[in-house]
This record gives C-alpha cells, sequence and structure tokens, in this order.
C-alpha cells in the first residue's frame, strides 16, 4: 500500500487540508474508489475505511492481480465534516456539483479539479454516495443516463438492486457524470444510511465491490460470507413516493426492506403540541420499502417513503 497526496489546499487560518489516496498494487489505472465529499458522510468515510482494511489483505496474500492498481480516497472534504456541516463551510457549495471543476475558479471548483486529474482515467470509478433526501435507503448500485452507462458491469456488484436515473441539467456537474464523460464506468454505491453508521450495510458494500474486483479480473479472492443477488434493474417508474400533507413528529410503522401491502400503515404524524396523529400514511398499492424519512420531524409535501412497485 502506498500513501499518496492526492490535492492540498492551504489556509491561512488553519491547517492545510491534504486529500490523501491510499494506492494497493501497480500498473494500469484499473479502479478508482471515492468516500465522502460532504462534510455528513460518514458512513460513505467509514465504508472506505474497512475496504482499506480489506485491500490491505488481499494484497499481503498477493491477490491483487499483477499489472493492476487501485486507488481509495476516503474523503475530498475533511474541512466540512471536521465540523459536521454537508457543503463547504465558508461559501455552502457543494463539491459533487463542481466537476470536473476549474484550476482556476472558486475554491471547491479547485478542489475538483485537483483531484479529477489524478482520477479521471480510471477504467473503472466508484463513489460512496448520498442522496439530496436525508433518510434511509436498501442498498443499490446508481448510475446515470449518460449513453455510456453499462449496466451489465453493475450486475456484478452483485446488490439487490441497479437503478438508472434521468440526466437533469445540475448532474453534469456530478462525478459520476463526468467519469462517464472521460468514458470510464462509473457507479454510485448506496449504503443505507449516512450521517449514522451501520457497520453491517458498509460491510456488505465492501464485499460488493470485492465481487466486482473479482469479475473484472482485478483481484482473485474468496468471499466466504455475505448477500449476492442477481440484481433487479430499477428506474424512475419503478418507485412510487408517499408523501405526507401534514407536518409534525415523525414516527415509522415498518423499516427499510419490509414488504408492504396496499393499505397497510407506514408511519404517522403527530401534532408536536398537542400529541394526536395528524396523519396516517398509508401504502397505496404492495411492494417494498426502497427509501424512508427518518428524521424526528417532517415538513409538509416531504417524500416520506419510496416504494419499489
Amino acid at each position: 500500500m502506498k500513501k499518496l497526496s492526492i490535492y492540498e489546499l492551504n489556509s491561512l487560518y488553519r491547517e492545510s487540508m491534504n486529500i490523501i489516496g491510499y494506492q494497493f498494487g501497480s500498473g494500469e489505472k484499473s479502479v478508482c474508489i471515492i468516500g465522502s465529499m460532504r462534510g455528513n458522510e460518514v458512513q460513505q468515510l467509514f465504508s472506505c475505511s474497512k475496504l482499506i482494511q480489506r485491500l490491505k489483505i488481499l494484497e499481503e496474500q498477493n491477490l491483487i492481480k499483477e499489472g493492476k492498481s487501485i486507488l481509495v480516497i476516503p474523503c475530498v472534504n475533511s474541512y466540512s465534516m471536521n465540523i459536521g456541516k454537508r457543503f463547504w463551510p465558508t461559501d455552502n457549495t457543494d463539491i459533487n456539483r463542481m466537476f470536473p471543476g476549474y484550476s482556476e475558479g472558486e475554491t471547491t471548483q479547485r478542489i475538483a479539479a485537483g483531484v479529477f486529474d489524478i482520477i479521471k482515467n480510471y477504467k473503472i470509478g466508484i463513489q460512496f454516495a448520498s442522496n439530496y433526501m436525508s433518510g434511509r435507503f436498501l442498498p443499490h448500485i446508481r448510475m446515470m443516463h449518460t449513453g455510456f452507462e453499462d449496466i451489465e458491469t453493475a450486475k456484478k456488484f452483485e446488490f439487490p438492486y441497479v437503478l438508472t436515473k434521468n440526466t437533469r441539467p445540475f448532474d453534469t456537474t456530478t462525478l459520476n457524470y463526468n467519469w462517464q464523460i472521460w468514458e470510464s464506468k462509473a457507479f454510485s454505491v448506496y449504503t443505507t444510511d449516512t450521517d449514522e453508521i451501520n457497520a453491517i450495510s458498509a460491510l456488505d458494500a465492501v464485499r460488493g465491490i470485492e465481487r466486482l474486483l473479482n469479475a473484472e479480473g482485478i483481484t482473485d479472492s474468496i468471499i466466504s460470507c455475505g448477500y449476492h443477488y442477481n440484481s433487479q434493474i430499477l428506474d424512475d417508474n419503478n418507485l412510487k413516493s408517499v408523501r405526507c400533507v401534514e407536518a409534525g413528529i415523525y414516527e415509522n410503522k415498518v423499516s427499510v426492506g419490509d414488504e408492504v401491502h396496499k393499505g397497510q400503515l407506514l408511519a404517522e404524524i403527530t401534532d408536536p403540541y398537542e400529541g394526536n396523529v395528524v396523519e396516517q400514511l398509508i401504502a397505496p398499492q404492495d411492494g417494498i420499502i426502497f427509501f424512508q424519512h427518518k428524521s424526528p420531524l417532517i415538513y409538509a409535501s416531504t417524500a416520506a417513503i419510496k416504494l419499489v412497485v
């Protein structure tokens, strides 16, 4: 394992931010894995740390194929993570909306440019990602429709679901999109949580990446445990949103991954002052809980639950 400095940002008032990468093996740029780019992505950072532990073992056992290299960058935004702020502290911009970056631009543009210059030529790019919606997800692989997406390779993670998403204008500045445009096979890995540690979900994600590495001829290991699936391919039409009307204190009555039936109680919203139930969220049809809101408070007209239907 080689510890590399990917990009350094000097600061007048605090310690310099040094983005660190860990390289395993040597030779062609086979796979790059990126962890947290936002300050609340603790699960993404944790998942990368577990992946680094596993790759150390594979390298020590000579199970990384000759001529193949793997780069892992656990954190791109330690400044925000140190203070628990999701976006860049000084101007509230999102590094994952700044790719491919601009070396003479604003701070987050320069960070994106410095990182992307190192990682853009890897054959496969994997990002431990989070969603703008705060909540829990069923573990899945996500890709954007760019014309370069590769569903067959995505299946090699053997996750329960592979979700393909239509590209919206603001998606064109994300890492996943730009990786694909630079002809890398790009995949976003979603584990169950973001701002909380879920060790089981992180371990499942590491095993999924290892299955991909084996299938692509980059490693040659044996995975003795953990789930593996014939991935179901989803798009926006397969997800049904259940929105609330009222605001208040939110309580889930089911869990992510549960199979539910039409008419089943999914969640309740209570009045924060008087404690009475002001709304019950009911399953509009049979399905599986793919996403659920987890904050104790909820705003009106929020998509609280998404079903695979």
